[in-house]
């Protein structure tokens, strides 16, 4: 299953840059490149907090809603004793 992109505007240095780093790893450009958005995107999906990612699969557009996030982090629990009235 091959797919092609095209880029257009690329900077004649940062393209020369390209074709250097590719020579050195011994891959093409495109390879690179997927290599480089490859790499990028698991950097990105490492920093999610726990909170984003519970949004991110299971958020409003999958029918969960998320609680309000509490101000000083957790709520503290009152007990009452049920003979009091």
């Amino acid at each position: 299953m091959g797919s092609s992109l095209t880029v257009r505007g690329i900077a004649p240095e940062d393209k020369s840059w390209l074709r250097r780093e590719a020579r050195q790893v011994g891959v093409s450009m495109e390879e690179f490149v997927r290599r480089l958005i490859r790499e990028k995107r698991e950097k990105n999906e490492c920093r999610l907090k726990p909170s984003e990612a519970f949004a991110r699969y299971f958020g409003p557009e999958h029918g969960v809603e998320l609680p309000p996030p509490a101000r000083s982090g957790y709520r503290r629990a009152s007990f009452t004793d049920e003979g009091d009235a």
